[in-house]
C-alpha cells in the first residue's frame, strides 16, 4: 500500500472469487484484505513524496480498514479513492479538508463529516452506510453523488443530515435508498438535485424529506430513473447514472416518498418537477410548499391517497398539471398560492378546474377564484374567466344571511351576476315586449294637451328601459294607476339590466 500511494497506482485486495467481495455480503476478511486505520491517517496526514514523475495518491479496492479512521481537523491533500471497501467502525472527517474525495460501493457504519470541505468532489454512489450520514455545513466543491446509497438512520431517526449543505454543481442522489429522514434545512445546491428513482422511507418520523429554505439554481427532479441493476466495475459515470432517453424495455423506477415533505420557504432557479411521483403519507403528514418560488412546478405524480398538499403563499410562473394528480376535498390547500399560465397535461376541463379551486377552499375564499380567471383571461380565455367569476360569486352567496342569499339568488337567475350580458340583453327585450304590449291597450294622457309626439307604444317603453338616453317619449305622458307601477318598474329594471349590458361589453373591449 505504500508504495501504491507514492505511485498513484490501486492497491487491490480483491480475490478471483466475486462473492468474497462484497463488503456487505457475509464472508468474512481476514487479515491478509486488512490495512490499520492508523496507517491510512499516517499516508494521508504525513505521507512519503511521491515517486519522481508521479502524483501520491490513495486508491484501494476490497479493502477491509480496522479500527478508527479519524482524520478530524486534518488537510488531506493526495486524492483518495477507496472501492469495494469494509470499515470496521465509523468514519470521522469533520472540518476536515480534501481535494477530493471518492468512497464507491464502501461498507461503512456511520459517516460523521459535518463541516467536510472538498475542492472538488465527493462521491458516495453504491455506499452502504448502517447508522447515518451527517454533513451538516458541509462545502463540497463542485459534485455531490449519492447514486444508488443505501442510508439508514441513526440514533435520532435522520439518515442523512445535510443541514446548512453546500454544493457548488450538482447534487445527485438517484436510485438511493434513506430509511429515516433526509434533513437538508438551509442547504445551497448551485445547479441541480437530482432524487430519480429515489426512495425515501421514514416510518419513525413524521417528514421523510425536511428541506426548508432550500436553495437550487437549476431544478429539482423528483422524476422516475432507469434501473439498469448494479452499476459496472467502471464506475458511476460522472453526469448520473440514468441515461437521457432509456432502451426500449427498461424497468423504471418511480421517485418515492414515504412520509412527509417539507420544502417551504424554497426558491428554485427553474422547476420543482414531480413526475410520476409516489407520495405515501398518513393523515397528519403533508407535502409542504408554503412560499416556495419557482418559474414552474409540475404536479404530475400520482394522486396521494391520504395526508395533505400545502400551497399557501407559494408563487409559480407555469403551473404544469394534471387532474388525476391532486387530492380531494379536505387534502388540498392553497391560500394565497399564485400562478401565471397554466398548462394541463390531459384533459383538464373547466368544471373539474372549478372542482380543484373548490377543494382547496372548504371556507369561501375569494383568491384563488381571481387567481384562476387572471389566468385564463391573459391566456386569451375570456369566457372561462367570466365563468370562474360567477362561480366565484356563487360561492360567496353561501356565505350571506338569508336576505343577502335571495338577492343573490335573484341576480344570478337574471343577469349571473353580470357575468353574462347577453341574458340581461335578453330580459330588456322580453320587458320591452310585455310593456308594448301592455301600452298599446293602455295609452297615458298628454301632459301638455296638443303638444308633443304622437303616442308610440314601443318607443315609450324603450324610453323607459333606456337610461340616459332621452327619445322624447317618457316626458311627453303623464302616467297613472296601473301605468304608473309599470312605468316605475321598467325605470329601475332599466337601470340595472342596461349597466349590465354596457359591463360586460366593456369587458369585450378591454380585458381586466
Amino acid at each position: 500500500m505504500w508504495r501504491s500511494f507514492r505511485t498513484g497506482t490501486t492497491h487491490d485486495l480483491r480475490t478471483p472469487q466475486p462473492e468474497r467481495n462484497d463488503p456487505n455480503g457475509p464472508h468474512t476478511w481476514g487479515p491478509e484484505r486488512s490495512v490499520r486505520a492508523r496507517v491510512i491517517a499516517l499516508l494521508l496526514l504525513d505521507g512519503p513524496a511521491p515517486l519522481p514523475g508521479r502524483v501520491a495518491a490513495l486508491k484501494l479496492n476490497g479493502v477491509q480498514i480496522t479500527g478508527l479512521l479519524d482524520l478530524s481537523g486534518g488537510t488531506v491533500v493526495p486524492y483518495v479513492e477507496m472501492r469495494n471497501c469494509r470499515f470496521e467502525q465509523q468514519l470521522l472527517l469533520p472540518e476536515t479538508r480534501f481535494t477530493t474525495l471518492r468512497l464507491v460501493g464502501c461498507a461503512i457504519p456511520r459517516l460523521e463529516a459535518a463541516r467536510l470541505h472538498t475542492e472538488g468532489d465527493l462521491h458516495l454512489p453504491r455506499c452502504v452506510v448502517r447508522r447515518g450520514i451527517r454533513l451538516t455545513d458541509a462545502q463540497i466543491g463542485t459534485d455531490l453523488l449519492l447514486n444508488q446509497a443505501v442510508v439508514r438512520r441513526d440514533r435520532r431517526g435522520v439518515a442523512i443530515a445535510a443541514d446548512g449543505l453546500s454544493v457548488g454543481q450538482d447534487l445527485q442522489a438517484e436510485l438511493a435508498r434513506a430509511y429515516g429522514e433526509l434533513s437538508m434545512r438551509g442547504a445551497k445546491i448551485g445547479v441541480s438535485l437530482s432524487l430519480r428513482g429515489s426512495t425515501l422511507s421514514n416510518p419513525f418520523g413524521r417528514r421523510a424529506l425536511n428541506a426548508p429554505q432550500l436553495t437550487v439554481e437549476r431544478t429539482v427532479y423528483l422524476t422516475p430513473a432507469a434501473d439498469t441493476g448494479p452499476a459496472p466495475a467502471g464506475g458511476t459515470p460522472p453526469y448520473g447514472i440514468s441515461p437521457a432517453t432509456p432502451e426500449h424495455g427498461t424497468r423504471m423506477r418511480r421517485f418515492t416518498c414515504e412520509g412527509g415533505m417539507r420544502l417551504d420557504d424554497g426558491r428554485f432557479g427553474d422547476a420543482v418537477d414531480f413526475s410520476s411521483a409516489r407520495l405515501v403519507m398518513t393523515g397528519d403528514q403533508e407535502l409542504s410548499l408554503r412560499r416556495v418560488q419557482t418559474p414552474e412546478l409540475r404536479f404530475l405524480g400520482e394522486r396521494p391517497e391520504s395526508g395533505r398538499v400545502v400551497l399557501s403563499g407559494a408563487k409559480v410562473v407555469n403551473l404544469v398539471d394534471r387532474w388525476e394528480s391532486w387530492p380531494g376535498p379536505g387534502s388540498l390547500t392553497m391560500a394565497g398560492f399564485s400562478y401565471e399560465t397554466l398548462i394541463p397535461h390531459g384533459r383538464f376541463p373547466l368544471s373539474r378546474r372549478l372542482e380543484w379551486v373548490a377543494a382547496a377552499t372548504p371556507e369561501y375564499a375569494p383568491e384563488p377564484y381571481e387567481c384562476l380567471a387572471a389566468a385564463l383571461r391573459d391566456s386569451g380565455e375570456d369566457t372561462d374567466a367570466r365563468a370562474v367569476l360567477l362561480a366565484k360569486q356563487r360561492r360567496r352567496r353561501e356565505t350571506l344571511p338569508p336576505a343577502g342569499k335571495a338577492w343573490g339568488y335573484l341576480q344570478d337567475w337574471t343577469v349571473a351576476y353580470g357575468y353574462r350580458p347577453g341574458r340581461a340583453a335578453l330580459w330588456m327585450a322580453v320587458l320591452w315586449a310585455l310593456g308594448t304590449a301592455y301600452f298599446s291597450g293602455h295609452q297615458m294622457p298628454r301632459v301638455k294637451p296638443e303638444e308633443g309626439p304622437s303616442w308610440n307604444p314601443a318607443l315609450y317603453t324603450l324610453d323607459l328601459l333606456l337610461p340616459v338616453i332621452d327619445l322624447g317619449q317618457g316626458p311627453a305622458w303623464r302616467t297613472t294607476g296601473t301605468g304608473q307601477w309599470l312605468a316605475s318598474g321598467l325605470v329601475l329594471v332599466g337601470w340595472v339590466l342596461a349597466t349590465t349590458v354596457a359591463a360586460g361589453a366593456s369587458r369585450l373591449l378591454r380585458r381586466q
